[in-house]
């Protein structure tokens, strides 16, 4: 880990007045490549979260593509540049939405984190620190391995990789997981995604020839916190600009993202005929 990145991490962390001992957790999402739905599992995901309950906040870390508002359909008008360059505090660009979480946007030009000054860089852990009335924050970082990226996931408490069946993609996964474990920390709770998956037996193969190469040749735990199918519900979605687990709640790619998240916080989620068989043959359940 880089030195600015480990004082990010310990800025952003920083011990809180007795009077604010609320723990937050810091989930960044990231991908060895774009394409994969990264940030589509990213707002879905912070919306189940949501619905067990979670005071939640997601913050749109994209540094070129920063797309989160536009599922939404939601047209910000400051972002966390305002907040870089000291023009506004974070509690004045949060935005609430109707979807029970709260949203910070991105801006393309994000990549300027990766040269911040000190005076910047503190002045924006400061302001990430305000957040720490939320249960969770996620962030969606940008795709691949860029400065910017490798900083927030220095900084988060647990990693999500998302990944999907295509050769390219998880070799990419391999990649930025290889590069996370070498070059920052092997501290960092990994956790892998396997999205659009047309089977759960396919999403099974995926994720445990990455989780065993990685063990063989990182000598590296990745945990494998499950899949979402394939379904043209998501694009559907995306094209409505409308979040598919509210879209379409009963859909596969909807009730997967439940399962993960209840798997993950260990709260039930309402059993559906058909898919509830899949996951659990998936995560190895009779």
């Amino acid at each position: 880990m880089d030195e600015q990145a480990a004082e990010l991490r310990e800025l952003m962390h920083k011990d809180k007045p007795e009077s604010q001992t609320h723990h937050t957790r810091v989930i960044a999402i990231t991908s060895g490549k774009g394409g994969v739905g990264k940030t589509s599992i990213a707002l879905n995901m912070a919306i189940a979260y949501a619905q067990t309950g979670k005071k939640v906040i997601l913050i749109d870390c994209d540094m070129g593509m920063a797309n989160v508002n536009v599922m939404m359909s939601i047209v910000p008008q400051y972002n966390l540049m305002h907040v870089i360059n000291g023009q506004k505090k974070m509690s004045e660009i949060i935005q609430s939405t109707e979807y029970g979480i709260q949203f910070v946007a991105g801006a393309n030009g994000f990549s300027k984190i990766a040269n911040l000054s000190s005076e910047e860089l503190d002045n924006f852990a400061m302001q990430f620190n305000t957040l720490g009335n939320a249960d969770i924050i996620i962030i969606d970082t940008g795709a691949g391995v860029a400065d910017n990226v490798l900083k927030f996931i220095a900084a988060a408490d647990e990693v999500y990789v998302v990944t999907t069946p295509e050769p390219t993609a998880i070799t990419d996964a391999y990649g930025i997981i290889k590069i996370i474990t070498t070059e920052l920390s092997k501290d960092i709770k990994l956790n892998l995604l396997v999205n659009r998956a047309k089977s759960a037996e396919e999403a099974k193969k995926v994720s445990e020839r990455i989780i065993n190469i990685v063990g063989q040749f990182l000598n590296f735990k990745v945990h494998n916190i499950g899949f979402v199918y394939e379904d043209n519900v998501v694009q559907n979605s995306i094209a409505r600009q409308k979040p598919f687990i509210i879209v379409s709640p009963s859909s596969k790619p909807a009730i997967c993202i439940k399962h993960i998240v209840s798997r993950i916080e260990q709260v039930p989620v309402p059993e559906t005929s058909g898919v509830s068989g899949f996951l659990k043959k998936f995560v190895g359940k009779k």
